[in-house]
């Protein structure tokens, strides 16, 4: 295992300190954090292909990536390895100028940090204490880590030692120094709480996932591939399927509401003038978002709707989706909508074809996927058929929705902190649209986002299965099957910031393109990515 190089919390998550010609911000709270690489040299390149940016000091292109043929290559994370040379005090100096926002003295009358702040303070002290250790120059000052505790409350400060020693714990673990790694891990779950506030949350299930690696890597706890594998898969089904608490997130959550509605706009502008629409639902899930498409396409004052018909896909839950076929056609007869609903069950996905979907060559067809498709990354071949599939039956557009995160890096380094930021995102959310006690936000963390920390930090190998890619990921496999990008209309972009204002949190939601995808974040930590396709027209060069 490669060892904890402190640059690799840089390579994750840093600002940028120019200006980036490819993302616009849609809010209040100015653009999101962008993500670059450092090459080995210093010279810094962003993790999107061919998109220009700049730094303080210059401007760099970094060229698309190429020779991408088998998903094995798609998906592999594309980090150069981690330096090996000593930090530096001057390093340590330009770290804080980029920090500078987040380590300035806090005062407890303002407003609270984030987790996203706590976090990366938390990482500031890390790569400080790893550097410390490291530069024995008496003639080079101390960093003045203590002015920037001067105006955090004592609790903050806990929560900053809390994220400090969990990285610290990672940074041994990656050392297979597993004995000094379980005294950290200790500290971290005497303080951690899954009821305390969002970093104490945090804390207390990454450490629970360390503590498991730790225990599977020194044959404390045996592992087996088999069962291994169908828990994790029970993970990633169970959150594909309806519950009260999904239903509770959704409806307190301005977030997934916000993409919802956007995604079934972006869907409406791609079938629009048609008196015939068919959909391919990817993840029908409970349907609501079915019933928001009902009411779009009926409202429609140019081209009123005259038949929608809904084709549910999956491999499982068939009692599900025919419940919640049946909650749909009476909502479609409640405001007068001619409506039908099919539901298709393959026992593999690789069994899925054209024949299934009865498709009427006067439908305007259109494919939705709501966190539909990140399952079958794991089963390369299946996920392959199904867009050799949808390419075949040429919809008019294709609209996805999927993590805008990379939990999916081979390097553990790399995941470990990306999933730290992600989930820290969800935990500091969950605190400001819920109530501690609520027994829903109890199940979803630990049902949900514990396990999926659980199975990002302590499985590898065949045995993890939470493998969300970001937008760029997606942007290359796409393209193999002639899938071209489009932009989301204003439209989209006008429902998004309207949904959000309906929420008393909703000012916490960003809003940023990303070429012409639309990345929704949390306080400036991207969530979810949503995303418009078509295919190239046949006999023509154009899109």
């Amino acid at each position: 295992m490669p060892p904890f190089d402190t640059h690799i919390f840089r390579r994750i998550h840093n600002y940028s300190k120019g200006d980036v010609e490819n993302q616009e911000t849609y809010t209040r709270r100015g653009k999101l954090p962008l993500l670059y690489e450092e090459d080995g040299s210093g010279n810094k390149y962003k993790l999107t292909d061919g998109f220009s940016f700049s730094t303080a000091n210059h401007s760099l292109e970094h060229e698309p990536l190429k020779d991408f043929n088998t998903l094995d290559a798609l998906f592999l994370d594309t980090a150069p390895l981690f330096r090996s040379d000593e930090h530096n005090m001057q390093e340590l100096a330009d770290i804080e100028s980029q920090y500078s926002e987040l380590i300035k003295p806090h005062t407890q009358t303002g407003p609270k940090m984030s987790t996203e702040a706590v976090i990366r303070l938390g990482g500031e002290r890390f790569i400080q204490s790893c550097s410390s250790s490291s530069i024995n120059d008496a003639s080079i000052p101390n960093h003045p880590y203590s002015t920037s505790f001067s105006g955090l409350s004592g609790q903050q400060v806990k929560d900053v030692q809390l994220v400090e020693n969990l990285l610290l714990s990672a940074e041994k673990v990656t050392q297979q120094q597993f004995e000094r790694s379980i005294k950290l891990l200790e500290w971290c779950y005497v303080l951690s709480s899954s009821s305390g506030n969002p970093v104490q949350r945090l804390v207390y299930y990454f450490s629970k996932a360390l503590r498991e690696k730790v225990d599977k890597e020194t044959g404390r706890v045996s592992v087996s591939c088999g069962l291994g594998r169908t828990y994790a898969e029970n993970i990633a089904g169970s959150v594909m399927r309806p519950n009260s608490a999904a239903v509770s997130v959704y409806e307190k959550f301005p977030i997934f509401q916000a993409g919802q509605f956007s995604a079934v706009q972006a869907l409406v502008d791609g079938v629009s003038e048609s008196r015939k629409v068919h959909i391919i639902d990817l993840a029908i899930k409970q349907g609501v978002q079915c019933t928001i498409l009902m009411q779009a396409l009926i409202s429609q004052p140019n081209c009123p709707i005259k038949h929608l018909k809904i084709t549910a896909i999956g491999t499982n839950s068939k009692s599900d989706m025919k419940q919640a076929g049946d909650w749909l056609k009476s909502f479609a007869e409640s405001i007068n909508l001619s409506f039908s609903f099919n539901v298709v069950i393959v026992e593999d996905m690789l069994d899925f074809n054209k024949e299934l979907l009865e498709l009427d060559p006067d439908e305007a067809l259109g494919v939705y996927s709501s966190y539909g498709i990140w399952t079958m990354i794991a089963n390369q071949d299946r996920l392959e058929s199904l867009m050799k599939v949808i390419k075949s039956v040429n919809p008019r557009v294709m609209v996805v929705c999927e993590v805008a995160a990379n939990l999916n890096s081979p390097n553990f380094v790399n995941r470990f902190i990306e999933g730290l930021f992600y989930y820290g995102a969800l935990f500091d959310a969950l605190e400001d649209c819920f109530d501690r006690e609520d027994e829903n936000r109890r199940i979803t963390e630990s049902m949900y986002l514990g396990k999926g920390i659980n199975n990002i930090v302590a499985s590898e190998g065949v045995e993890r299965v939470i493998m969300h890619v970001n937008i760029d990921v997606w942007r290359k496999f796409f393209a193999r099957f002639g899938m071209k990008e489009v932009e989301l209309s204003m439209s989209c972009l006008y429902q998004v910031n309207l949904v959000a204002e309906k929420f008393s949190c909703g000012n916490s939601c960003t809003f940023v393109k990303d070429g012409e995808s639309l990345v929704i974040g949390w306080k400036g930590t991207p969530i979810q990515c949503l995303s418009a396709w078509k295919l190239k027209k046949r006999g023509s060069t154009h899109w």
